[in-house]
């Protein structure tokens, strides 16, 4: 018997046997044919790779990429701001703490990170510790997570952003969308020209909101107007879901408008069926007939409720009974995840502002006597 290694839970590796001279099939996305090609007798840990997204510090976003290959791991991150790639490498040791020295373009050492990798019972993981300079005593904290993104053949997501200041008009626009790499497919391409389309209308909206308001003001601003807060618009992004068939998005969208009490926000969501090249609709995932925002909407209401007991009862049961009624206009913001069809909640929806955005995850469980027998949503019921 030939047996094959992947990395499991808690960094440990899961054994597959597999019979010789029989053809092995990669289970790790990311893995390479020669990882697979071996003589009898041999045992072989296949490299894995992960994506995660975090932060140094309260403010420096980053993605970051990392394979293993048993204690040895290398990938590079990326500033989300920034976007220039910093290579990575180093080690796991056996009780999981994780050492990578990154190093510029010139192969100068710049910086090293140490910290705990740490798996959840999902097999989801997660890393956290801190980053310094080489040598250094000044220390600050990083936190990654792992994001579930499953692309095959050296496909990869990668953060674009668009970023504007104008001192005329007073405002200042940060917005980032992902796009993939590593593939010619026209699909993908497709994908990346609607994420690209959907994040540059908006920064158009907002501009041409802002020279609106700013065109019925008819006296000039005085210095200490000019100084003050401007207005503002700022879009980041999570990934719920990337497979080669299907990518998941939720966008939040961060706006204010010089001289308001306070931001808005809102979150807007695109879940991409690769396959047939277009966003999907709620209704594409369930059966013709099917009443699944009565479903969904059941499954809401008795979750908001209970985490709002939790919390104290920040959610009143008007505004709740309103915002998570099964009516289309409260759900347009859902994302496809592995656990879950996943609703959002934007602030205001189901409750005061002070209380946030709410989020439910509907169990595949409940939805999956009305999902399409053809859809994207069969692969995950159990």
């Amino acid at each position: 018997m030939v047996m094959l290694a992947a990395l499991g839970v808690n960094g440990c590796h899961r054994q597959v046997t597999v019979s010789p001279g029989t053809p092995t099939v990669g289970t790790a996305a990311t893995a390479t044919p020669q990882a697979y090609h071996q003589d009898a007798g041999v045992t072989l840990a296949v490299p894995q790779t992960k994506f995660f997204k975090g932060s140094i510090g309260s403010s420096l976003g980053l993605e970051m990429r990392l394979t293993r290959d048993r204690d040895q791991i290398n990938g590079n991150y990326s500033y989300q701001k920034v976007g220039t790639k910093i290579s990575v490498k180093g080690t796991l040791d056996k009780d999981n703490n994780l050492t990578l020295e990154e190093f510029d373009s010139a192969g100068k050492q710049t910086g090293i990170f140490k910290g705990t990798w740490s798996t959840d019972t999902d097999g989801v993981a997660s890393v956290a510790g801190f980053w310094s300079k080489p040598g250094g005593d000044k220390r600050t904290a990083f936190s990654l997570h792992e994001e579930p993104i499953e692309f095959t053949a050296g496909v990869e997501l990668t953060s674009k952003q668009i970023k504007e200041a104008n001192k005329k008009s007073n405002y200042q626009i940060q917005a980032q969308y992902p796009q993939t790499t590593g593939s010619t497919d026209p699909r993908f391409e497709k994908f990346n020209q609607e994420m690209k389309g959907l994040v540059g209308r908006r920064v158009a909206e907002f501009k041409k909101d802002t020279a609106a308001a700013a065109a019925e003001v008819t006296t000039e601003p005085t210095a200490e107007e000019t100084s003050s807060t401007g207005s503002s618009l700022d879009i980041s992004y999570d990934i719920a879901l990337a497979k080669d068939d299907l990518i998941s998005v939720k966008f939040d969208v961060g706006s204010y408008s010089a001289g308001a009490a306070h931001p808005n926000a809102n979150s807007e969501t695109v879940n991409y069926d690769l396959k047939s090249g277009k966003a999907l609709k709620l209704a594409d995932l369930f059966m013709p007939g099917a009443k699944y925002l009565q479903t969904i909407s059941a499954y809401c209401l008795k979750d908001l409720q209970q985490q709002s007991k939790r919390a104290g009862s920040i959610l009143d049961d008007e505004t709740l009974r309103n915002g998570a009624s099964a009516q289309p206009k409260n759900y347009q913001s859902w994302n496809i995840t592995k656990k879950g069809l996943q609703i959002n909640f934007d602030p205001y929806q189901v409750g005061p502002y002070a209380a946030g955005p709410q989020t439910v995850v509907v169990p595949y469980s409940v939805l999956k006597d009305i999902i399409r027998l053809d859809g994207p949503l069969l692969q995950f019921v159990k």
